[in-house]
């Protein structure tokens, strides 16, 4: 987006986004930019809270009344949490997502952990399916199990067979982080009770197999020959609320 506001901006068209990583927003510099302590993929902060987009959108048209540019202004406020008394009816008893299934006893390694894990949430996103109807997963076009394997080879030795043979692999290791961090997501909304987004965001990356694959791939992906990997894997694969963690945190 901050490619576009530019672009935007040299035709006469004023322009402002929401920049979800401050990073990326300080280097690129868009004309006016609104950072956001929200979870990836969450730019307005809560689903089902028209108020707090609402408040959310007017901090943004704010930025036009700035004299002078570029912008880029923080949002003061954390997404509040989901209401429970406001979720649908019909769901089944909750699954406590910290507490490993007894397989995972036996099970130490990584690949056979996860998949494990992503059968015990697999009913919760068919429900999320059938409320929703659809999902936002789809970017690599793999299933979730297809996306674990691809994603537990990369952290293995760096080395493996692309999805897509055409694409760089430093996109295709985004478009299936993003598919499996859905995957989790959307299982994870459908939970009596909800979560919050820094909730949902901590009990994702700190809780899960999952988020320790996450953190695997970025760990190799930070040492791999290719330098749109190391980009990648630094700046996209973990939110720096959770790299920035102190230990204990």
């Amino acid at each position: 987006m901050s490619a576009v506001g530019h672009y935007l901006e040299e035709g006469g068209i004023p322009s402002a986004s929401i920049s979800l990583v401050r990073e990326h927003s300080e280097a690129m510099g868009p004309p006016r930019a609104l950072w956001v302590p929200f979870m990836l993929g969450r730019p307005l902060g809560a689903p089902n809270d028209p108020a707090f987009q609402r408040m959310v959108l007017r901090a943004l048209l704010a930025l036009f009344d700035a004299d002078e540019g570029p912008v880029l202004q923080d949002f003061a406020h954390e997404a509040p949490g989901l209401d429970a008394a406001a979720q649908p009816d019909g769901a089944a008893c909750p699954v406590n997502f910290a507490r490993p299934r007894p397989t995972a006893i036996v099970a130490t390694d990584m690949a056979t952990r996860l998949l494990d894990e992503i059968d015990e949430l697999r009913p919760w996103h068919d429900l999320s399916i059938r409320r929703r109807g659809g999902t936002g997963m789809g970017l690599t076009g793999l299933g979730p199990d297809q996306v674990a394997a691809f994603l537990c080879a990369f952290a293995a030795d760096g080395v493996v067979d692309n999805f897509r043979p055409g694409q760089a692999l430093a996109m295709s290791l985004k478009q299936a982080c993003d598919d499996l961090r859905t995957f989790y997501e959307e299982a994870a909304a459908v939970q009596p009770g909800g979560l919050g987004a820094t909730q949902a965001q901590d009990w994702f990356y700190l809780h899960t197999v999952a988020g320790q694959l996450l953190q695997a791939v970025r760990a190799r992906g930070l040492v791999h020959a290719d330098n749109a990997v190391r980009a990648v894997t630094d700046r996209t694969l973990i939110p720096r609320a959770i790299l920035n963690r102190p230990p204990n945190g």
